[in-house]
């Protein structure tokens, strides 16, 4: 068998070794099997690395699938990632029911944490927003109903936009960035170290101690922070009433005891608990499922904003649809 004489090389690098071994295979000579003279072990070593990779075939590149392919893998990972949270939210409530029925179960002292964290610290974020939406939203009103002398009609717009949809969506939109992301990362971080598994292992129960007292201090603090958002954003509004709709503060709330309804903030202080239920289980589950790893904590803390704030969105619409059914 003719053999290669590398004395008289003097560098060799992996491209000038590929070259050589794909001449030698269009030549049917096999790289691995033909003899090396006089080489330099340097030289040596990498003509034998490059010539037992070299016959390794080269995947070829991915071809993007067919649009139709493409939205029935959305369609099926979003049938997917839907059927686990109801799953989850029925798990939720079987505990939820478990803890209620029997208080002893219920973990007092981190329910009491998580309602300072989720509510007591979220009110001056709360209270700020909602009182700056209400300016806006009355100003924006009264340029409009200036021009008619019909300031004081403001006073109605507000209210009931406030009390009925804005509060509620914008809490809850603050909410799920603030305590749903909150909850995705906590429990997920909690999962990477392991310490999910040490609850277990002392034979608790990881729904009781981590997800029960999460759900229930979410669905207990939003109608209170919903509160909090309808004062503020009547506060907002009346005060720009004052300064540019010669609306005084006295005015403003004469109007608002004839405008508003109790009717209409007890609906957006309905919505409040099942926003809350709907952002505590899809935090709590983003956490709580996935591999243990850094990457996929960011990615589900994430995608927990953006679903709680789509699904806040849906509820929101299909109470509008339910409650002009039934003529409220």
């Amino acid at each position: 068998m003719a053999a290669i004489d590398g004395s008289a090389l003097e560098a060799l690098d992996t491209a000038a070794a590929l070259l050589l071994c794909r001449w030698l295979r269009s030549a049917g000579v096999d790289p691995q099997a033909v003899p090396l003279r006089a080489f330099d072990p340097r030289h040596e070593r990498v003509l034998r690395m490059v010539a037992g990779t070299a016959g390794v075939a080269v995947p070829r590149p991915h071809r993007r699938p067919p649009a139709l392919a493409r939205l029935g893998a959305i369609a099926h990972a979003f049938w997917l990632q839907l059927s686990g949270h109801v799953s989850f939210l029925g798990f939720v409530l079987v505990e939820l029911g478990r803890a209620l029925a029997d208080p002893r179960r219920l973990r007092w002292r981190e329910l009491l944490t998580q309602m300072s964290r989720v509510c007591v610290s979220a009110v001056p974020v709360i209270a700020l927003v909602t009182a700056l939406i209400g300016l806006v939203f009355a100003y924006l009103l009264g340029l409009q109903a200036e021009q008619y002398g019909a300031n004081i009609f403001v006073v109605d717009g507000v209210a009931l936009g406030m009390t009925r949809e804005f509060s509620p969506l914008i809490v809850a939109t603050i909410v799920a960035g603030r305590s749903g992301a909150s909850f995705a990362a906590q429990l997920g971080t909690m999962r990477l170290n392991e310490e999910t598994d040490a609850i277990r292992v002392l034979g608790l129960s990881i729904a009781q101690v981590l997800v029960v007292p999460r759900v229930l201090a979410l669905v207990l603090s939003l109608p209170l922070l919903v509160f909090v958002g309808d004062i503020a954003g009547l506060a907002g509004a009346a005060l720009i009433a004052d300064t540019m709709l010669d609306v005084t503060p006295a005015t403003f709330v004469a109007r608002l005891q004839e405008a508003l309804a109790p009717r209409h903030a007890v609906i957006g202080l309905v919505k409040a608990p099942v926003f809350a239920l709907l952002i505590a289980v899809i935090g709590c589950r983003m956490g709580m499922t996935g591999p243990r790893d850094t990457r996929t904590i960011g990615i589900n803390t994430t995608s927990t904003v953006v679903q709680s704030i789509v699904g806040v969105i849906l509820i929101d619409a299909l109470f509008a649809v339910v409650l002009q059914e039934m003529g409220l």
